[in-house]
């Protein structure tokens, strides 16, 4: 099946969106991302299918972490930079966070420490083999990570009583997810699409990824992801492949294209958030990129555009899981279910501009910002979504290989 490109409505669409104006005032620091949205097609086929969930049952079994929860009033929170809402004034500060204290008396500690999934699942892997604690009740990652933690048995399972808000109000779409199904173990935080991030005060823009790779006015100053379905997808979808059905000949034909822009000099780096930076500097003037930081860059920058490439956009979800040997996980129910609450996804969703995975977060918004809640990047509609296009889900033996061709031509 060939890739299906953006229609030029679409992109329309697209680019009309980039211009409208947020809460949000001041850009720190290096931004974040990863997250999926509303149609139950494209939200299945996000989802990693490659083994049984939590097929990890002897880890599963070995580690029982006592909930300290009742004793102790505390969750710790690891997550992706600039992931969550800042209070205006005081850039410390998260009202969302400080709302749910109020209400419920637990003290949060929030560390935005995730800048790629591979890197931070190593950091905690062994520990949780070996159900050591490793400092954190909930831990935030990309689906396709998220199957493989449920796979290896590190996750706790959710309460239902404890998780009303989840049940209730998870976009009906995002129940399709195969490794998870009865929403069990990952509460989605947000979702995104990957496209293409331009500043157009130093290049003109870039519309196709052979564009991106080849053009000699960018050499040296293009960056991709250093997340594997992201740049990957993009460039099997430039092949006329869908990044949903791939062959291992398409996945390297793909990787030799991606192997020669790296080897011209082509690509700058592969970056995990930190990309932002050096974009909003000129350093850098072309990404593959996360629709919630461009629209953030955009914001401060008029002249930094989200692109929808000419081969389509990919779209990709991030995950909340309390860690098997987590020691509050009560109350990490209890914080992930307020993020269930319409009213506080608004506000996260006015922030962050992701794509919102919260049923009835959209009516919220118009009160709180009636063009946002009208923004197809965070609420998109069935027309947005008909033209992107999702990566495969992989089983355990693909995963590796795939991931190890990539990190290859990375050079790690």
């Amino acid at each position: 099946m060939r890739a299906r490109p953006l229609s030029a409505p679409a992109r329309a669409l697209l680019a009309a969106t980039t211009a409208t104006p947020s809460r949000r005032r001041v850009l720190r620091g290096a931004l974040g991302g990863g997250a999926l949205a509303a149609t139950g097609g494209i939200l299945a086929a996000c989802s990693p299918k490659g083994l049984e969930p939590q097929t990890g049952a002897s880890t599963r079994a070995a580690c029982t972490a006592a909930d300290l929860s009742a004793s102790e009033r505390a969750v710790s929170f690891g997550n992706w930079v600039q992931y969550l809402d800042v209070d205006d004034s005081d850039a410390t500060r998260h009202p969302t966070l400080a709302a749910f204290k109020a209400r419920t008396g637990i003290d949060v500690s929030y560390t935005e420490d995730i800048n790629d999934n591979n890197e931070y699942y190593g950091k905690i892997r062994a520990q949780l083999a070996a159900c050591q604690p490793v400092d954190r009740d909930i831990v935030v990652f990309s689906d396709w990570m998220v199957n493989k933690f449920l796979r290896n048995g590190f996750a706790q399972e959710l309460d239902p009583a404890k998780t009303p808000n989840y049940r209730r109000n998870l976009l009906p779409s995002l129940k399709a997810r195969p490794y998870d199904t009865e929403l069990r173990y990952a509460v989605p935080w947000q979702s995104g699409l990957t496209g293409f991030a331009v500043n157009t005060r130093v290049a003109k823009e870039v519309r196709t990824v052979d564009e991106l790779l080849t053009r000699p006015d960018l050499k040296g100053r293009v960056t991709v992801s250093m997340e594997m379905p992201d740049t990957m997808g993009l460039l099997i979808a430039s092949l006329g492949r869908d990044p949903a059905a791939f062959t291992p000949e398409d996945f390297d034909a793909a990787l030799e294209k991606l192997r020669q822009a790296v080897e011209s000099g082509q690509i700058r780096r592969f970056t995990g958030n930190e990309y932002v930076q050096d974009l909003a500097k000129g350093d850098v003037a072309a990404a593959i990129a996360w629709s919630g930081d461009a629209l953030q860059l955009n914001i401060e920058d008029s002249k930094i555009k989200f692109v929808s490439p000419d081969e389509g956009l990919l779209i990709w979800s991030d995950a909340a899981v309390i860690p098997v040997t987590a020691t509050h996980a009560s109350n990490a129910m209890a914080l992930l279910d307020h993020y269930y609450d319409p009213k506080i996804a608004a506000e996260v969703a006015a922030w962050v501009n992701y794509v919102c995975p919260v049923a009835g977060a959209q009516d919220e918004m118009v009160k709180i910002d009636p063009d946002l809640a009208e923004n197809k990047l965070i609420f998109p509609d069935e027309a947005m979504l008909a033209g992107v296009k999702a990566f495969a889900p992989l089983g355990e033996s693909e995963e590796r290989d795939y991931h190890a061709k990539f990190s290859a031509v990375m050079g790690v």
